[in-house]
């Protein structure tokens, strides 16, 4: 019986690794509620006494930096590390981090396409809706809701349409897209480990 229980034991499949990283979604839940509390309070206090073109002004803002994370989120999960392998062993600065990105592209793509992403166009439907508010000041029924179609329609057009353009080129040029996210985190008071 016992010689019979050891290839039992021998024979068992090996485990599968967690599909869902726990750790990970227990970092990133407050981390987007941060963001999502800072870049908020942001816009509500740009929009408090702002105008109509300083609304918009804003508007544009939030649609594009949705829009430049989703680039540098589909950027790291396109590259590849032995792009940066030379250049991190010339020591150019922004190699080191643009390695980091690569291999960590799950968590890089998590915040710049789901937590920093979300937040803008959410914000962005908030702005939205404060500019119909400002424009439709006196007007009709019928009027509000043409305006307020228009304003949705634009920013939806302008986010989906920029995040379709962007994708294209973060793929395409990868490489030096993630060159530049580099220099911009070597210059940020804190070191990104490569080796992780």
């Amino acid at each position: 019986m016992e010689a019979s229980d050891k290839p039992r034991k021998k024979n068992q499949p090996p485990q599968k690794p967690r599909l869902i990283n726990t750790k990970w979604v227990a970092t990133i839940m407050p981390i987007s509620f941060v963001l999502s509390v800072v870049m908020s309070y942001m816009s509500n206090e740009a929009l408090n006494s702002a105008g109509t073109i300083l609304s918009f002004v804003v508007l544009f803002f939030f649609i594009a930096l949705g829009i430049v994370f989703d680039m540098i989120g589909i950027a790291a999960a396109s590259a590849t590390e032995k792009e940066f392998h030379s250049m991190a062993a010339h020591r150019v600065r922004g190699a080191k981090e643009a390695v980091w990105m690569t291999r960590n592209a799950e968590k890089v793509s998590s915040i710049c396409n789901d937590v920093v992403g979300d937040i803008c166009g959410i914000i962005s439907g908030a702005t939205g809706a404060l500019i119909v508010t400002n424009i439709t000041v006196g007007l009709s029924g019928v009027q509000v809701v043409l305006v307020s179609l228009l304003v949705t329609g634009l920013i939806s057009a302008m986010t989906i349409g920029g995040k379709a353009a962007g994708k294209g080129v973060a793929i395409a040029f990868s490489s030096r897209v993630l060159a530049m996210c580099g220099r911009v985190l070597s210059v940020l008071p804190f070191s990104l480990d490569s080796k992780r």
